[in-house]
């Protein structure tokens, strides 16, 4: 699980990979995370994540955009996220979970949203490959 913060105009991107789908939408949590801020404390508690969606890209949509959401109501920073994703059927599924560290022990630049613009989800030979573009 890998990822890579991208300049993008007045935005920023993430790319990720992983060996699985479920890796590779952890991979850009931890970038959205990382984009936030630089040096991520020890401590805060886990918190659990289950979201469905009609389409993998509207999952990743949904499940960023659930972090950013939790990020404001906690006041917290979501950090090593796990996430399962799961096709069934005509659906997508995430169960999934993150430590959420207090903003107060930290210095965090704001993420306001995920956008769909550029947003990439892909196999590759060697696994997944996502890319995401946040509005900052």
């Amino acid at each position: 699980m890998h990822y890579t913060l991208r300049e993008h105009t007045a935005d920023i991107g993430v790319e990720a990979t992983g060996e699985t789908i479920s890796a590779a939408f952890a991979a850009v949590a931890d970038g959205m995370a990382a984009a936030m801020c630089d040096d991520i404390p020890t401590g805060g508690t886990r918190f659990d994540i289950a979201l469905r969606a009609e389409s993998r890209e509207a999952l990743l949509f949904d499940y960023l955009d659930e972090l950013i959401y939790q990020r404001d109501v906690r006041a917290v920073l979501p950090v090593e996220n796990e996430a399962n994703v799961t096709e069934e059927g005509r659906e997508w599924y995430l169960r999934g979970s993150a430590r959420g560290v207090p903003l107060g022990e930290l210095m965090a630049r704001e993420i306001k949203a995920v956008t769909y613009s550029e947003m990439a989800i892909e196999k590759t030979d060697d696994g997944w490959r996502a890319y995401v573009v946040f509005d900052v």
